[in-house]
């Protein structure tokens, strides 16, 4: 991936777009251009709230802007509403596969509304105004460029994350990897003594400050949370420090002989189990997601193009998709969602992302959201890949698509060798 993917826009490129919108007649009254914006959120045990700057576009549609559209980004990539309006300063947008709306109004330059997000929690307050280009001023800038170790105990059981890092000057650039994929790419720049980045692309807002230490060591603190330790990755790995999560073996099966079992509703209240015969002597993929859940995007459209490939020689997808209360019994935003990717293999509802332990009891370590199971044409397990890197985290995306498109193909050139299931 190139420097330029990993930045927001250039500098000159948003300042030029800025001088054009002031340029036209208008512009006291149109929303069309690109924005500072940002959500504030309420951190949890009475922490106070975390303001999460980001960078918005809205371009116009119909007369008088009456249909504009709405981008969010991660990286390069966009995420844009389907709908939107605009009227009398009133502005709105939904993304309906993430279940969400963003309503604001206009008014002196300056945006101030809320992101709805449905069945996912209370609205995060939004603000936005014109963007400006700010001169960072500082001098004598620590370089933070590359591959880093952070120390941690996770709720999942992780002791260490890996973090990418591009620096260009005072900007920078960074994405950090977990078990369950990456948080999307966070930027920003260096004052104060510190790198602060972040990023909200229509779902996980995160602000993230990077303060480089004396021992060549980085305090990252999230979202105000405890700070935590990174260690540039090659020194970690010397000192004999716990190195991330290999996301290929984290998560197993408890007998490997057995057959995966599956047994749950698809979208018209049908029962669908591992034992149909549309799933006979056939290599079946079997990924654990929501339509909630930010990686399930990213892991999506490959999933998509898998089936689209190799359909026609064996290949069946089976996606178990553990939504919230609310969506189980209307799920319209999964609707959107499988819309929004042309999803046409089979997608099941299981129950709520609490419940996964109890649905598949035959996992092992199973926590994170996406899990993908590989089965070979006798049902059995033959590998389990936990999360999903997107786009955003560039060469380690390409390698785990490769070795997965491997995987497939090998799984799908095998005979059948049984006849239980």
């Amino acid at each position: 991936m190139t420097k330029s993917n990993w930045m927001n826009w250039t500098r000159s490129t948003l300042v030029a777009a800025a001088a054009l919108l002031m340029a036209t007649p208008a512009f006291a009254q149109s929303p069309a251009g690109v924005w500072d914006a940002s959500v504030t959120l309420t951190l949890a045990n009475n922490a106070g709230t975390n303001e999460v700057p980001f960078r918005f576009e809205i371009i116009c549609g119909g007369a008088n802007c009456s249909s504009p559209k709405g981008s969010f980004f991660n990286g390069d990539e966009k995420v844009t509403s389907t709908t939107g309006s605009y009227a009398k300063g009133a502005l709105s947008f939904t993304y309906p596969e993430y279940g969400t709306q963003l309503d604001a109004t206009l008014k002196n330059g300056r945006l101030e509304g809320q992101y709805s997000r449905g069945t996912r929690g209370a609205p995060y307050p939004f603000q936005a105004k014109r963007f400006t280009a700010i001169e960072v001023g500082e001098k004598n800038i620590p370089s933070i460029n590359g591959l880093w170790n952070i120390q941690v105990k996770s709720s999942k059981g992780e002791s260490a994350w890996k973090m990418l890092v591009r620096q260009s000057g005072a900007e920078a650039s960074a994405v950090i990897l977990r078990i369950d994929g990456d948080t999307g790419v966070l930027t920003g720049a260096y004052r104060d003594g510190k790198f602060v980045l972040s990023h909200f692309s229509g779902a996980r807002p995160l602000r993230l400050e990077l303060s480089p230490k004396p021992d060549g060591t980085l305090a990252v603190v999230q979202n105000k949370d405890a700070a935590l330790v990174a260690m540039k990755a090659d020194q970690a790995l010397a000192k004999g420090l716990p190195q991330p999560s290999d996301p290929s073996v984290f998560t197993s099966v408890k007998d490997p002989s057995e057959p995966l079992r599956f047994s749950f509703p698809d979208l018209d209240g049908k029962i669908v189990s591992n034992t149909d015969p549309r799933f006979a002597n056939k290599v079946v993929i079997v990924s654990i997601g929501g339509s909630w859940c930010p990686n399930c995007h990213d892991e999506t459209p490959f999933l998509v193009e898998l089936y689209k490939k190799y359909k026609s020689r064996g290949l069946e997808v089976v996606a178990l998709s553990f939504e919230e209360e609310a969506q189980l019994k209307n799920p319209v935003r999964l609707k959107s969602f499988n819309k929004r990717y042309g999803v046409d293999y089979t997608v099941l509802l299981p129950g709520e992302p609490k419940e996964l332990n109890d649905k598949l009891p035959q996992g092992v370590n199973l926590n994170s959201f996406p899990t993908t199971f590989y089965l070979g044409r006798d049902g059995r397990v033959r590998s389990a890949h936990a999360g999903f890197a997107g786009k955003a985290t560039g060469k380690i995306h390409i390698e785990q698509k490769e070795e997965i498109v491997a995987l497939v193909e090998r799984l799908l050139a095998e005979r059948r060798t049984t006849t239980d299931r």
